[in-house]
């Protein structure tokens, strides 16, 4: 409990670092609320995190479990947002390569370990073993990854962004289940399309 604690604090000086380098657009008034709604303290608590915040994804290999400003309103142009990570044990436990567009992702491991890595403009692949209170930073729009790096306990990490709404592109989605046609996924991946059409089957299904 002790260690979560700390986790817990870091994670927060890790949310606050990042605020500073946000890349959402300035607002004029202290917060923004939706039309019609009487903010008080219950606006700008979010309570949703609690069942999430240990353990492993119940009958998935992999969860992400998204705080942005679509589920806690309060965070619209405060240039925050976070994201639980649960990965069961592997093989299985991965979160895809993806990109966040809008913004950096600041990961903290709450439990477990994580074999973590992102690949940047030059195609050089950066990686590392994280533990319990490790803590990772994935640069703004680069392609990176995590997978659980334990075959028999679950994982689970909290990611800070400097956004309230920083996107999320995932990799084999966009590339295979975004109805590119087969040819030209076959002649950029250097394959055949009986290939392609077994990826985009999968992505699909």
């Amino acid at each position: 409990m002790a260690a979560f604690r700390a986790g817990i604090v870091l994670f927060a000086f890790l949310a606050v670092s990042l605020r500073a380098l946000a890349g959402d657009p300035d607002i004029t008034a202290d917060f923004i609320t939706p039309p019609g709604v009487t903010p008080d303290g219950n606006f700008f608590t979010f309570r949703g995190l609690n069942r999430v915040i240990s353990g492993g994804p119940s009958g998935v290999p992999f969860k992400r479990t998204k705080l942005t400003q679509d589920e806690f309103p309060a965070l619209a142009g405060q240039s925050v947002g976070l994201a639980v990570l649960q990965f069961a044990p592997s093989p299985g436990g991965v979160s895809p390569p993806h990109t966040h567009p809008r913004s950096a992702e600041l990961l903290i491991v709450i439990q477990g370990v994580l074999n973590v890595g992102f690949v940047d403009s030059a195609n050089k692949l950066f990686s590392q073993t994280l533990y319990a209170g490790d803590a990772f930073v994935f640069p703004k729009g680069l392609v990176h990854f995590q997978v659980n790096g334990d075959s028999k306990y679950p994982a689970v990490a909290i990611t800070a962004f400097g956004s309230s709404n920083a996107g999320t592109i995932s990799l084999p989605k966009t590339i295979f289940g975004s109805k590119i046609a087969n040819s030209v996924l076959a002649e950029s991946f250097k394959t055949d399309a009986v290939t392609v059409g077994k990826l985009v089957s999968a992505i699909s299904g």
